[in-house]
């Protein structure tokens, strides 16, 4: 049986009830020699696969971390799209590490914390909708970041960001709460990108192009 997180549990309830209303009219219709067999069946693979669709951008898989405090875990599914040095002016006010992950539709979405340790910083911020992969769509886009302080003092931002199809981040981590590498801490619906800024020098451990899996892949890891 497969999960699905708690982000999608309204809209999965709505689709499945008007999807079964739908194919009970679309039976009605047929039953009533009002609709042609061959239209029967179309459409109701049409809207069985539009509600496939929406399940599985819902779906939530069991992870099973290994928590190392050297490491940097990926916080979502998807694929490396940037590994360079860029200015991070939020939160570090310098140039950073910055690594991204970039997230289609059909990636699960949920977000988890990359390292363990202190929630020092957590902000939302308004923005654009930008294609997530356009360059300024980390400043621009909506947003949110979070900073983790783990217990060796190393500090790690990571940035949530909507896309152009993607219209809403969920963000679980609040300032002053505990961190647990590779639990759950936020979602964001529909699309989009997670950056990585770190600014202290790290071992890369991936490369752009890479498939990796949130929860499970390591990215970095700490000099």
């Amino acid at each position: 049986m497969p999960r699905f997180h708690k982000e999608g549990r309204t809209i999965l309830t709505s689709t499945s009830i008007l999807t079964v209303a739908l194919v009970v009219l679309l039976f009605y219709l047929l039953k009533e020699e009002h609709l042609p067999m061959w239209g029967f069946v179309l459409l109701t693979v049409v809207l069985l696969t539009m509600w496939g669709l929406i399940a599985q951008f819902f779906r939530n898989p069991i992870r099973v971390t290994e928590v190392n405090e050297n490491h940097i875990i990926a916080p979502v599914d998807g694929k490396v799209v940037i590994l360079e040095k860029k200015d991070e002016s939020e939160y570090f006010g310098k140039k950073c590490f910055q690594i991204s992950v970039f997230m289609s539709p059909l990636n699960v979405h949920v977000t988890r914390y990359p390292i363990s340790g202190e929630i020092v910083y957590s902000k939302y911020h308004p923005g654009k909708y930008l294609v997530a992969w356009h360059p300024k769509s980390s400043t621009l886009n909506e947003r949110t970041t979070v900073v983790i302080r783990d217990a060796k003092q190393h500090e790690l931002l990571y940035r949530q960001i909507a896309g152009a199809v993607a219209r809403r981040i969920v963000n679980y981590a609040r300032t002053g709460e505990k961190a647990v590498q590779g639990e759950d801490s936020g979602f964001i619906k529909f699309g989009s990108r997670l950056d990585i800024f770190v600014p202290y020098d790290i071992h890369i451990k991936t490369h752009v192009g890479a498939t990796v899996k949130g929860g499970n892949t390591i990215l970095a890891t700490f000099e």
